[in-house]
């Protein structure tokens, strides 16, 4: 999932590449202050209003059309799911748990075959009672083409669910796959074995929708919650949104959402400079404010980190999430492995991460995976460049490869001023690679031609810029797009840019996906990523760190690795 905002939102590959920038995180602050202190050390209390600072409207608010792993960050204020993330800072925050249901999932031997209980008591806004039913229609009404944006999932791997078309065009009993025996039961049949249905079950799809108050592509504007908030106003689709106390809600049920304040109120469409500067100057409402999608940039940062108290009020997170340079193999001379290592060899990565806003908002990366212990990070780096690159290496392999003068080759990238595929990234590498004497042309696209250009098999460039984020804190939703031969799209966005369809590498991951065990199966994933990492397909190149500032009476921050952001149903204002 990369960031929300990038995947194209997932065609983007990374949602939550916006939706992640929204996303990244595991400590808390510059100088690891303790993540619960929050601009004061006393404790957190219920009451006051939380304001929340945004860019970005929160669109289509409604569960089906999310793409929202771990629930989101406001839409899982109002939407509980079967699961959850653990809402703990750091890797204890990338663990699945339980929400709506009484425990992660009860899986059949093979993994193809889910059943879940929900907990007693549970209630919607108007005191009715959330029954496994409701589950049901909600999952299948994101089948509806109206509704379409969320997770592909659900269509990939229930059965018959490729075909279904929602509740609005099949009017029977809906998805076969899906049984609910009784109010409290739900069984999930699956057709291939998937391990990681808890992660899945997180996705805002899994929220309880009551049929009698679907109002389709309208229910956006005032969906039933089964969260601690209720949605009392949402204005200009999502530009401001206002929610207060579900008091149908009980903590009883709930063990992840704090919920502290009685009020969070919204407001986006702002530009990402006057979010920063009102979080700085924390004066009124906006001393309780927070943001959900904006990152302090290199030059915000230096003037943030010369000021103590500012310093003290930056969240530090890092979301799963790899920035790499992608080789399409059918052109050449990237159809040569030594052309590509060759290129590996020569980066310098210490001049990309200086591309990318610096040490404090980029660490290298010699891995595809993230480096993270949920993805199954295994070290590795079979190019070795070091800080600097290692161009006579790379000079030494072009000779191989047949070119003792060197080559030129095209850099194609996005004209988007975002730090990881734009014009400053793409110019670190040009220069590093002209010292291995490797000429490179740079082709710049508006962001849109180049999220289509480098995603459709027909036009897809030989060398280009790339990044991927996840879609849950594993290395299943980061490899298998990417890597498994059977995931390559010729009429569509595709994501496996380097082609490979490799019998060994399509087995192993069938073989992973039927592990209930996920310490077992991202150990394998782990294991995988340096396999495939030998054969030069891309070239991982930083990390991303996200710095974020909030107001100076927000306290109890937390940020886990999950979002790597702060987790508003933690935050408190008292």
């Amino acid at each position: 999932m990369f960031h929300s905002s990038r995947r194209t939102r997932r065609a983007a590959a990374a949602l939550t590449v916006s939706l992640i920038v929204t996303a990244g995180a595991a400590a808390c602050g510059p100088e690891d202050n303790d993540a619960t202190s929050g601009g004061a050390d006393a404790e957190p209390h219920k009451g006051g209003t939380l304001t929340v600072l945004n860019a970005s409207p929160q669109q289509d608010f409604d569960p089906a059309r999310l793409y929202t792993s771990g629930g989101g960050n406001v839409p899982s204020l109002v939407f509980r799911t079967l699961t959850t993330r653990n809402r703990e800072n750091g890797a204890e925050g990338a663990e699945v748990v339980p929400d709506l249901a009484t425990d992660t999932g009860r899986p059949s031997k093979d993994a193809t075959v889910w059943t879940y209980t929900l907990k007693e008591g549970l209630k919607y806004e108007d005191g009715t009672a959330i029954t496994s039913a409701d589950i049901k229609y909600g999952i299948e009404r994101s089948f509806a083409p109206a509704l379409s944006g969320g997770a592909p999932y659900l269509r990939d791997w229930l059965i018959g669910g490729a075909d279904y078309q929602g509740p609005y065009q099949d009017k029977g009993k809906g998805l076969d796959s899906i049984e609910t025996p009784d109010e409290r039961t739900i069984v999930f049949h699956l057709n291939k074995p998937e391990g990681e249905f808890p992660y899945l079950a997180t996705q805002t799809q899994f929220a309880p929708v009551p049929k009698s108050a679907d109002k389709g592509t309208k229910y956006e504007e005032h969906p039933v919650s089964s969260g601690p908030y209720k949605v009392v106003e949402n204005q200009n689709d999502g530009e401001r949104l206002v929610l207060e106390r579900n008091p149908h809600w009980s903590a009883k049920t709930d063990a992840e959402r704090k919920a502290y304040p009685d009020r969070i109120d919204v407001r986006s469409g702002l530009d990402s400079s006057v979010v920063n500067q009102r979080l700085s100057a924390s004066q009124g409402a906006d001393a309780a404010a927070v943001t959900t999608d904006t990152n302090l940039g290199p030059a915000e940062l230096a003037q943030v980190s010369g000021d103590k108290e500012l310093a003290s009020r930056v969240g530090t997170g890092h979301f799963g999430y790899t920035n790499y340079l992608a080789f399409n193999p059918k052109v050449k001379p990237f159809d040569d492995p030594k052309v590509r290592q060759a290129i590996a060899y020569a980066v310098d990565r210490s001049s990309v991460i200086n591309a990318a806003g610096g040490s404090s908002l980029a660490e290298p990366a010699t891995t595809y995976l993230p480096n993270q212990k949920s993805f199954g990070y295994t070290p590795y780096d079979h190019f070795p460049a070091g800080d600097s690159g290692n161009p006579a290496k790379a000079r030494e392999l072009l000779k191989e490869a047949g070119h003792p003068d060197g080559l030129t080759v095209t850099l194609t990238h996005s004209n988007a001023k975002d730090f990881e595929t734009g014009p400053e990234i793409a110019t670190a590498v040009q220069d590093a690679l002209k010292k291995a004497g490797i000429t490179v042309k740079l082709e710049g696209l508006e962001e849109n031609d180049y999220s289509d250009t480098v995603h459709d098999v027909k036009t897809e460039p030989g060398f280009f810029l790339a990044h991927w984020g996840a879609d849950w804190p594993s290395g299943g939703p980061f490899l298998a797009p990417i890597f498994d031969g059977r995931q390559i799209v010729k009429d569509g966005a595709n994501f496996n840019t380097g082609f490979l369809n490799d019998e060994s590498v399509n087995d192993e991951i069938d073989a992973i996906n039927k592990l209930t065990d996920l310490d077992a199966a991202a150990k394998r994933w782990g294991a995988l990523d340096k396999k495939i990492g030998e054969r030069a397909l891309t070239v991982p190149l930083f990390h991303p760190v996200y710095k974020r500032l909030y107001g100076k009476d927000v306290k109890n921050v937390v940020i886990s690795d999950w979002t790597g952001v702060l987790d508003i149903s933690q935050v408190a204002v008292k």
